[in-house]
Formats: structure tokens, C-alpha cells, sequence
């Protein structure tokens, strides 16, 4: 059961302009659970996908007013995560 809530607490990856240029500097980007601290990314990205985490940045995007025909409405707001592996280390997506 530990195991499925891993996977819940990183919730997707975020592919962006700027992630896909970051992804040869090894920075990786993902939308995580809101209640995640830094250290326990970190060690999430070690259990699922088998990688060495150099450092790890974090974003909260708040939510953004959007008008549309004359209704007003939000987009949600969320935490981004950005993860940086040591020196040859990579996360395979393919399989």
C-alpha cells in the first residue's frame, strides 16, 4: 500500500519549452502533491525511478484569474518541482 502512495505524491511531468532546454543541463520537472517537502522529492525520485538527486527546487504556482465570454473563472494553482540528477544519471520515460 506504501508503495501506491509514492506514486500519488508525484503527480506528473511537466513538459514545457523551458523543461525540454533544461533536460540537457539534467533538470526535470514535475508536478507534485502540495504537502511534499524538498527532501522527500528527493527521495521519491530515488525510489521510483532508481535515480541519484543532486539538488531539488520548488515552485507553488498559484491560481490565475481567466475570463471567458464574460464569465470569470480560475485555473487551479499547484506545486512544480524541479529536480536535478548528478552527473550521468537520467530518467528513462519510454518504458
Amino acid at each position: 500500500m506504501s508503495a501506491l502512495l509514492n506514486y500519488d505524491k508525484i503527480k506528473s511531468l511537466v513538459y514545457t519549452e523551458k523543461s525540454n532546454r533544461q533536460l540537457v543541463e539534467n533538470k526535470y520537472h514535475f508536478e507534485v502533491d502540495s504537502a511534499c517537502g524538498k527532501e522527500e522529492i528527493a527521495s521519491l525520485i530515488k525510489k521510483i525511478f532508481s535515480a541519484e538527486v543532486e539538488k531539488v527546487n520548488i515552485i507553488n504556482t498559484h491560481a490565475k484569474i481567466k475570463r471567458f465570454k464574460g464569465i470569470e473563472g480560475k485555473r487551479r494553482s499547484y506545486k512544480k518541482a524541479i529536480v536535478t540528477l548528478k552527473e550521468g544519471q537520467s530518467i528513462n520515460f519510454g518504458s
